[in-house]
């Protein structure tokens, strides 16, 4: 290698019959370690703690699908319906993850860990701090990103975080903000749920994740709904028809119980 080119990173080495991942090699890893906890190793450089792992897993989970009248579902439906490749309708999917679907986890978490930092530093409680923050947005008209949906008035998925993170001693300062904040909007005339970009916004705070990757949890656990979306765009419907997302019926299999 010519001199002064070289430069280093402590992610991934691969060589011949060799690759590693933050020093574990990649095939032992394999039917041992769960994807959801390599995306954290990757992250973190270590892989999560026993008591972490079933939230980590729940993070990608919350994200799978909500169904083709997404935003980012509806762009990878109206893209595969052109006649484009499967990954440039996932790709289309993707890049309508922003502020209002999907990336509000980012903003939420910089939310909250203001909120909190402002709480430890005046003494103060969670509702107190949350108080002054609702009663500021609603002054200023301003959005609190993490709460509010367009269809859950209670998220199924924001409780089952929070319970996960209960039992894995994982809920602290963060869920508690998050809680308090709900609370002081119903406390002002707005019942505006913590939503499940709130929800993994302030998991991800207590497992120390940087605000700047929030978003990308999100967006690597829609991936598999965008491309089953795209995919039976492609399979069975027309190319190029008029989409009424609105119009889209169920009719997979009824509600079930999951035996395990």
């Amino acid at each position: 290698m010519p001199e002064g080119t070289s430069w280093t990173t402590k992610i991934t080495k691969a060589e011949p019959n060799h690759v590693v991942v933050r020093g574990y090699a990649l095939d032992d890893m394999m039917g041992r370690v769960s994807f959801a906890e390599g995306v954290y190793l990757l992250f973190r450089g270590e892989l999560p703690p026993p008591s972490a792992r079933p939230l980590v897993e729940a993070l990608f989970m919350a994200s799978l699908d909500h169904g083709p009248g997404a935003p980012s579902a509806s762009s990878a439906r109206t893209v595969a319906s052109t006649g484009a490749p499967l990954n440039a309708a996932v790709a289309a999917g993707i890049l309508a993850v922003n502020r209002f679907h999907g990336g509000a986890i980012e903003d939420c978490m910089v939310l909250l860990g203001k909120a909190v930092g402002e709480a430890r530093a005046a003494g103060k409680t969670a509702a107190e701090i949350a108080a002054g923050l609702v009663t500021d947005a609603l002054a200023k008209k301003r959005v609190l990103p993490g709460f509010g949906h367009r269809v859950h008035t209670r998220d199924p998925r924001t409780a089952r975080l929070f319970a996960l993170a209960e039992e894995g001693g994982q809920a602290g300062d963060y869920v508690a903000m998050a809680r308090a904040v709900q609370e002081a909007l119903k406390a002002a005339g707005k019942d505006l749920p913590i939503n499940v970009d709130g929800a993994m916004a302030a998991v991800l705070c207590e497992l120390g994740f940087p605000p700047a990757l929030g978003n990308v949890f999100f967006m690597i656990g829609r991936v598999p709904g965008l491309a089953a979306q795209a995919y039976e765009e492609m399979t069975t419907q027309k190319p190029m028809r008029r989409i009424d997302f609105t119009a889209a019926e169920y009719d997979g299999p009824a509600d079930r119980p999951l035996d395990r």
